[in-house]
């Protein structure tokens, strides 16, 4: 859905379409790299030793179209030229292919940043930029560069480290990692449920969705809390 006063004419409607079917015919290499990648992770027990859980997505064509469409609406804006092609298209949108990993405690990102780098540094998956965590709480920020990883704030009130890698093949594709807490997964869910790629138009739920956003980030807080606890063998 373009962006209000920008208007999106039939040839461009059909550009759009044409890349979203462009995705569909060639999905399968990007569903390939997310099963070697979802492989290579679970087959690393030094990092799923810091790992609660993991999942992986391959994108909707309509949510892809969506995207597609508000970049469209965005470089109008902004008036430049459009520049995704068939040519690009299976790595320029980076996050065709999604994959999640879920931990406990905010302090194992340090483990999983680690072994996640040797998973890719051994399987030959290239880093396409530095990863960085999207957070809003500036708490957890010294932590994140301790463990060499840059912060963006967050227009949403949630924390999440994003990585972006890229395919071994020849056909070139990429894949969006999201590593997360368990409490923020549940916040993500809900709002990618009722409130992406779009806002609710319902203000009330609006409203419980940030307020859900600090609940979940009070209770990660209180995990580490207690993992710290633990560790100090503090009676």
């Amino acid at each position: 859905m373009p962006e209000p006063g920008i208007t999106i004419n039939s040839a461009e409607r059909n550009l759009i379409k044409s890349l979203v079917a462009h995705y569909v015919k060639n999905r399968s290499f990007v569903e390939v790299m997310l099963k070697q990648l979802s492989d290579a992770i679970l087959g690393s027990p030094a990092l799923m030793a810091h790992v609660h859980s993991t999942k992986g997505r391959l994108k909707d064509p309509t949510h892809l179209e969506d995207k597609l469409l508000r970049k469209l609406a965005e470089a109008k804006g902004k008036k430049r030229p459009f520049t995704i092609s068939e040519k690009n298209l299976l790595y320029r949108i980076t996050d065709l292919a999604g994959f999640r990993i879920l931990h406990l405690h905010t302090e194992q990102i340090i483990s999983i940043d680690r072994e996640l780098r040797a998973v890719f540094k051994e399987y030959r998956f290239p880093l396409m930029e530095k990863p960085k965590a999207r957070t809003w709480d500036d708490e957890n920020r010294a932590l994140f560069r301790r463990a060499g990883i840059r912060t963006i704030k967050s227009p949403k009130l949630y924390t999440s480290v994003h990585y972006v890698v890229q395919s071994n093949s020849s056909t070139k594709a990429t894949c969006e990692i999201q590593v997360r807490t368990l409490a923020e997964e549940l916040w993500g869910e809900v709002d990618h449920t009722l409130n992406y790629p779009h806002e609710s138009l319902i203000l009330s739920c609006r409203e419980q969705i940030k307020v859900l956003a600090r609940v979940t980030s009070s209770c990660s807080r209180l995990v580490d809390s207690i993992f710290r606890s633990a560790e100090a063998g503090s009676p």
